[in-house]
């Protein structure tokens, strides 16, 4: 291993120093991971100068490169690097905090909207997750799938998981096509980098990490399936699971985590689509990871005797296996980025996943937010205020939400 190691040039702080750090990038980082990682490098490489510009490119590489949260990941090496183990769970507590616990209080008041003004609220919520959704789609493919090749596996992809195949089925399809790819020419190798994470931490990680994937196998669940009605609440190990598993395959940002969850839990009948579509509307208006989500879902499931219990739940599952991974990959991070074989496995499954969010976006979010020329205006308003405009989601989501609101009414 290289004498290159950024756990030994960049001095140590205080896991209290970490967490006010994170506690303030997870209260004003609103614009998705793209944006936290600008606001990790503004604060963490030039005004803090906890590490330099190669260290910082190198994890964000490696978040890009796994499954998982991205900025969470990075926010996450960042604690490690700068505080230990517990520097890093104190970098994504407080990451995280902010807007799990605003994802929470819209599960418990989201249900205040009735009538026709809050009907039309929750309505005006959908359009802007068909405006944000689209300029994902269109953001990702510039960068996941620039090419022909890359563009004709994200069609394959996402035919597989609209014909109903599971997205499972269109990932492992990018992995094995990305193969086929042709391999970019090949640069100059990177200096090797230390972490501060032993093999045997690694190994452990992975273990877990691969344990907890298979925990269906070893204790079968019972939740219900596609449009069942339940008596009883899902059990604690079906609904660990679902989230799980769905933090597991999210590949490409956390836009993707929109159909896996769709599938998590709207098919099984635990929330209804409604309520789904217009907390992801809500996750668009606050600062922190898109993955807090599952905050809102957790507690948004029927029957459920403690949605606080289920909410925490949720979030913890489905951020635990981007972590676990980033852990296991660290120590072995130098060889692994140097396999061409790997690398081209990687590409073929970010374009998959360009592909598995273009499906999602004609069902559920175009079919189930677009019913009228006016539902049509107004989404292409939001868009246009996202992609020209370049306005903060939160404040399309506010201006959206009470037009919707004010037509419903007259």
């Amino acid at each position: 291993m290289s004498d290159s190691s950024p756990s030994q040039s960049v001095p140590r702080g205080t896991v209290r120093e970490v967490f006010y750090a994170f506690l303030r990038q997870g209260s004003i980082s609103f614009g998705g991971p793209i944006a936290h990682l600008g606001y990790y490098h503004t604060e963490f490489v030039e005004r803090r100068q906890w590490c330099d510009e190669q260290t910082f490119a190198e994890i964000v590489a490696l978040a890009q490169s796994m499954p998982g949260p991205a900025s969470s990941q990075v926010c996450f090496v960042l604690g490690l690097l700068r505080a230990g183990w517990l520097g890093s769970a104190a970098a994504w507590f407080a990451f995280t905090m902010p807007s799990a616990l605003l994802m929470l209080a819209f599960a418990f008041g989201h249900t205040l909207f009735t009538g026709k003004a809050g009907l039309g609220v929750i309505h005006g919520l959908q359009l802007v997750a068909v405006a944000v959704v689209a300029q994902a789609i269109l953001s990702m493919r510039k960068s996941l799938a620039p090419d022909v090749p890359r563009i004709m596996l994200a069609l394959v992809a996402a035919a597989i998981v609209y014909f109903g195949a599971s997205t499972l089925l269109a990932i492992a399809t990018g992995a094995l096509l990305g193969i086929l790819l042709p391999r970019p020419p090949q640069a100059v190798p990177p200096r090797a980098f230390n972490f501060g994470v032993s093999r045997m931490a690694g190994l452990a990680a992975g273990v877990i990490f691969l344990a907890l994937l298979l925990l269906p196998f070893i204790a079968p669940s019972h939740g219900a399936r596609q449009g069942a009605v339940h008596a009883a609440p899902p059990q604690t190990v079906t609904v660990f699971d679902a989230f799980y598993r769905t933090g597991a395959l999210v590949f490409g940002g956390g836009h993707v985590v929109l159909p896996l969850l769709e599938h998590a839990v709207v098919d099984r009948g635990w929330v209804d689509q409604q309520s789904f579509l217009s907390g992801y509307g809500a996750a668009q208006a606050i600062p922190g990871p898109l993955f807090t989500f599952a905050a809102y879902l957790g507690a948004a499931i029927r029957p459920t005797p403690n949605p606080i219990a289920f909410s925490a739940l949720a979030l913890v599952a489905i951020f635990l296996p981007g972590l676990l991974i980033i852990v296991a990959v660290l120590p072995f991070w130098n060889r692994l980025r140097q396999s061409s074989r790997i690398q081209s496995s990687l590409r073929g499954v970010n374009a998959a996943v360009v592909g598995i969010l273009l499906a999602a976006f004609i069902r559920p979010v175009w079919s189930s937010a677009v019913h009228s020329v006016f539902d049509l205006l107004l989404a292409a308003i939001s868009f246009a205020l996202l992609l020209r405009y370049k306005l903060p989601p939160w404040l399309i989501v506010v201006a959206i939400a009470s037009i919707s609101a004010v037509a419903s009414v007259v």
